[in-house]
């Protein structure tokens, strides 16, 4: 499908060269220079399941950073890192999804963690995953929009669809992994996909291929060796996590990592065939160590390049309407990090909630805190003084979140 967007003119100077200089600003330069190679994560792991492994069907690698043997602060940290930063993370804030505003704040979050020069490059394939668990038989007259409570509004997507096509992209996808085919339309991807020019990708499918294609998890499996998935994830030369900001039951919080769940398809991973849901990766309600560890897993066989957290209207209490506590809040907040770790644990850190803290304590009542797994495997930072905050600082736009009662 051809780009939108038509090459910017050498003169005079406009916005798109100057988000492709901040790509390759300093900052960036920094970011990239301060990344020592990945610990493997020991004795952590799960047994890997296993599937034999198939030769890579994606060359992508991911930008994250690589373990710290630092101890875990007893304090909050503060909100600017004492040395240089392992990653930096862009937090926004709009009252509403008005398009103009989140425009304003999205340009201004990417031109925080350093544009998008480093990442997008002219004509590339990206891939934008966003968050619409459940079906429309949640939809109803007396409840908020679900858009505004429990799955990533289309707004969001759109205005940072048309950043990435102003930056260069040249193929746009809208994925998700459907557990009811109608939510593209429903809510106001179908009209989204239309006015970007580009492609809605149910990954639950094998569509528009064949067949599903065999992606493996590298350089450290932990409980799954390869994923069966839709190929267009293997052809992305970009993966956009565009998540919604929630806390869950058996997670803890479900942001941008959690958010990669819905990539896997429906029907190879539950354990029945009644389950509309990938109860195959979970292990139990009462404590789950599995369920963490297959997050990591996805993450691994698709890594994140870029990840979005929309707060602006959502809900806490729970994942979703079948999560009895749910309640609307609105704490107008939106993040964004080239780092998917980093990007959870300040978004983890605006809810209220310490993504340091240990296993088995909230929000990590029901599991092993992932983000620290992730970073003990090299996937990314998840300590605040390790971490450069652009924009607001956390301190001054906290809006706690009550946890899944």
């Amino acid at each position: 499908m051809p780009a939108p967007g038509e090459p910017a003119p050498p003169e005079p100077f406009d916005r798109r060269q100057f988000l492709k200089l901040l790509g390759t600003s300093t900052l960036a330069a920094l970011l990239s220079g301060c990344r020592p190679g990945a610990t493997p994560p020991g004795t952590l792991g799960l047994t890997p399941s296993p599937e034999p492994a198939p030769s890579p069907t994606s060359t992508r690698t991911t930008a994250s950073a690589a373990t710290s043997t630092d101890p875990a602060p007893t304090d909050t940290p503060a909100n600017t890192p004492t040395t240089a930063p392992r990653a930096v993370v862009a937090v926004g804030q709009a009252s509403r999804y008005a398009r103009a505003e989140l425009r304003t704040a999205m340009e201004k979050m990417l031109e925080g963690i350093g544009g998008l020069g480093d990442l997008i490059r002219p004509g590339a394939r990206v891939g934008l995953k966003v968050n619409l668990t459940g079906g429309t038989w949640w939809d109803s007259p007396d409840k908020p929009p679900s858009t505004e409570l429990f799955v990533t509004h289309p707004a969001v997507a759109a205005v940072l669809g048309e950043l990435l096509l102003d930056a260069g992209a040249g193929r746009l996808l809208i994925l998700d992994g459907l557990g009811d085919e109608r939510n593209f339309a429903a809510w106001g991807y179908t009209e989204v996909a239309r006015q970007l020019g580009a492609e809605l990708v149910d990954l639950c499918q094998p569509n528009p291929y064949p067949d599903f294609a065999r992606l493996p998890v590298q350089p450290h499996p932990f409980v799954y060796e390869t994923f069966t998935l839709n190929r267009a994830l293997a052809e992305l030369d970009v993966l956009v996590s565009v998540a919604k900001m929630k806390v869950h039951s058996i997670s803890g919080v479900t942001l941008a990592l959690k958010n990669m769940i819905g990539i896997a398809p429906i029907s190879r991973y539950r354990r029945r065939e009644q389950d509309n849901h990938r109860s195959e990766f979970h292990e139990s309600t009462t404590y789950d160590r599995r369920l963490p560890r297959v997050v990591l897993d996805l993450c691994q066989a698709c890594p994140i390049h870029l990840a979005v957290i929309d707060g602006v209207i959502t809900a806490e209490g729970g994942a979703g309407p079948w999560d009895p506590g749910l309640s609307q809040v609105q704490p107008g907040l939106l993040v964004a990090s080239k780092d998917p770790v980093a990007a959870d644990a300040v978004g983890a850190a605006l809810m209220g909630f310490d993504p340091t803290a240990p296993d088995g304590d909230r929000p990590f009542e029901k599991c092993d805190n992932y983000l620290a797994l992730a970073n003990e495997t090299g996937l990314g930072a998840h300590r605040l003084e390790e971490i450069g905050v652009a924009g607001a600082a956390i301190e001054e736009v906290r809006f706690p979140f009550k946890g899944v009662q």
